[in-house]
């Protein structure tokens, strides 16, 4: 285990270095905002989303592009592709991902990534009253927004370090608002992972570099419609301040033909103090643990546990919440059907939950030759 305990201190430490001193440059700039790019958060894949998002340490498919690019290597097929469906708020907000990788040798591997996250056919009804200050349904028009990211990701084995491999992402974000705004971005991940005696651990480090988003506004939209005292929004450049991951799992045999897979990651932002047990100026902490149990390796039960936040009531308290997600798979000759439930409590009252976030996710994987 000396290896691994050099291996995760020295990334830890270097990770947090060039983050941190990004951090206290980007800070002095008033375009680093919170929760900057969030769509690429939310997670992908049924199975990771079933386990509490708990993947850096265990993605060895197409979703290691998103997850960890390093964990490309752990791919046991030729080619391998996954596609993705979920949605959230009553089917209102719609997330998409496609993804394929394959091996280029036996020390290297390539993959890409698509995600999208929108909302589509929004009522655009500032012209619903017409020159004669009449209804006119006809004058309504419809606008979508959306966000884009296309990862392209590397992994490669590092001939000295029994176990070690790393990778990276590059990655293109697209940004739309209909026709009243649009922005453009490139970012970079980075990973590594380590195995060693059926431990499995996982660093990713995302928007390592910082990730830049250029908008360019289209004022003309925005004549005559502010409100008074309102200023009309001007182009303008965002910033997305590091992220990172370190994460550990192990599978372990049980009775008959069952297996039991733990695991855990630790989440670090250094956009600010969130409401997040380990809270401070420079860097936040989350964790999440998941749990997945198989049978022959064919069925899968799965859950976990993630985003702690306290929250603030109307009564002024601040009370714990954390995000439980449960899910189902199948997976047999190739093919691997995921099925994921998620559910968020988004406030209270006097301790009573007045809102749910709830997702239903269901992803389709398939690994062939």
């Amino acid at each position: 285990m000396t290896h691994v305990s050099r291996i995760v201190t020295f990334c830890i430490g270097l990770g947090l270095s060039a983050g941190l001193t990004t951090v206290a440059t980007a800070q002095s700039k008033d375009n680093t905002p919170k929760y900057s790019n969030e769509f690429l958060n939310i997670g992908v894949g049924g199975r990771a989303l079933g386990m509490g998002k708990v993947q850096v340490s265990l993605a060895d498919d197409a979703t290691a592009g998103y997850w960890n690019p390093a964990g490309l290597l752990g791919q046991k097929t030729k080619y391998d592709a996954v596609l993705m469906h979920s949605e959230l708020f009553s089917g209102i907000v719609k997330n998409d991902y496609a993804a394929f990788s394959t091996p280029l040798d036996d020390k290297s591997a390539i993959g890409v990534s698509l995600v999208r996250l929108g909302v589509d056919d929004i009522a655009d009804t500032r012209n619903l009253i017409n020159e004669y200050g009449y209804i006119d349904y006809n004058k309504i028009q419809y606008f979508s927004i959306a966000d884009y990211a296309l990862l392209v990701s590397y992994a490669r084995k590092i001939g000295n370090v029994e176990g070690l491999t790393i990778g990276g992402s590059g990655k293109i974000i697209y940004r739309n608002i209909g026709s009243f705004a649009n922005a453009w971005g490139f970012g970079i991940d980075a990973g590594l992972r380590y195995n060693h005696a059926g431990w499995q651990f996982g660093l990713t480090a995302r928007d390592v570099t910082t990730t830049f988003t250029a908008w360019t506004i289209n004022s003309e939209k925005f004549q005559n419609t502010t409100l008074t005292g309102d200023s009309i929004p001007t182009n303008s450049t965002e910033i997305t301040l590091p992220r990172f991951v370190l994460g550990a799992s192990r599978s372990v045999k049980l009775p008959g033909q069952f297996t039991a897979l733990v695991a855990a990651d630790l989440e670090m932002t250094t956009d600010g103090k969130r409401e997040t047990p380990i809270s401070t100026s420079l860097v936040s902490i989350d964790p999440r643990a998941g749990l997945e149990v198989g049978y022959n390796n064919v069925v899968f039960l799965r859950g976990g546990i993630s985003n702690f936040q306290k929250l603030k009531s109307f009564t002024g308290q601040k009370e714990w919440y954390a995000q439980p997600s449960f899910g189902v798979g199948v997976a047999t000759n190739g093919l691997r059907l995921d099925m994921a439930f998620s559910r968020l409590a988004v406030g209270s009252i006097a301790g009573q939950k007045t809102g749910q976030a709830n997702s239903i996710i269901v992803s389709l994987g398939y690994g062939f030759k």
